[in-house]
């Protein structure tokens, strides 16, 4: 199968802006970051999650730790993804318990990457609370999942694929929405 990509949707500036949006509301919705961890699930909400503490530090003064989350233990289409997953470090290195965890990740679509990292972010500990931010929410969610920091809504249909490349992996910042052809 072949994709087309069809438009863009964000470029740098505009993702940049989407972050440091979020990263402000976050602010105002927490009053405070001192109880504040992001965690990103990885690959891209990895990266995402690092610029946003950085936005933090820099509007707060003060540094939000980020931790890395891999979900693919937790998935429940692990047996369609390969006979032979491929499996990374989960790399948390404080203690969530009674931490505000933002949970962060690039594309929200049926929800059911954020219920994998919901359950495996819950074997390292109980938070506080948990909130999720993305960069792009797509609809077409499968479970009652609703992000609290949403970057860009983006309605599509499910002949359309919604992809976020960052500097980080792809040499550039953007997203684009591609077709199945």
């Amino acid at each position: 199968m072949e994709f087309k990509e069809k438009a863009q949707i964000l470029d740098k500036e505009a993702i940049n802006k989407s972050l440091m949006r979020i990263s402000h509301e976050i602010i105002e919705k927490n009053k405070t970051v001192q109880d504040i961890a992001l965690i990103g699930i990885r690959n891209r909400g990895v990266f995402l999650a690092k610029r946003l503490a950085k936005n933090l530090q820099e509007i707060s003064k003060v540094t939000v730790p980020v931790g890395i989350l891999d979900i693919t233990l937790y998935r429940d289409d692990l047996t369609a993804i390969g006979a032979q997953p491929v499996v990374h470090k989960t790399e948390i290195d404080f203690d969530i318990e009674d931490k505000i965890i933002i949970l962060m990740d690039d594309v929200l679509f049926s929800g059911r990457t954020i219920r994998a990292a919901l359950d495996e972010l819950i074997d390292f500990g109980r938070p506080a609370q948990i909130q999720l931010a993305v960069l792009v929410d797509r609809g077409h969610r499968e479970l009652p999942i609703r992000p609290d920091y949403v970057g860009k809504n983006l309605p599509t249909s499910l002949k359309e694929s919604v992809e976020v490349r960052l500097e980080e992996i792809d040499g550039k910042d953007e997203v684009v929405i591609v077709e199945k052809s």
